[in-house]
């Protein structure tokens, strides 16, 4: 009886998280027109390219390694 009543706040519980969780993946398709401001470069992951190489720069200095960065290669020598 007792583990009963657990569930049922359980459940009601786990019911309102996911009514809660749906409603954010309702919303609107991107429009031609709104995809130029989503192109621009700061909505990029890389961000500035200068930034990008001063970061890339600094970590192959401290790691004493150098590329492994880019698509290509697995830095042991076999391409």
């Amino acid at each position: 009886m007792k583990k009963y009543l657990m569930q049922k706040p359980l459940s009601a519980l786990l019911f309102m998280i996911m009514l809660a969780l749906s409603g954010c993946s309702i919303g609107p398709a991107v429009q031609p027109w709104e995809k130029e401001t989503l192109a621009r470069p700061e909505m990029t992951f890389e961000g500035d390219p200068l930034d990008t190489k001063y970061v890339e720069h600094i970590y192959s200095s401290k790691e004493a390694a150098s590329g492994g960065s880019g698509v290509g290669g697995g830095g042991c020598g076999c391409n």
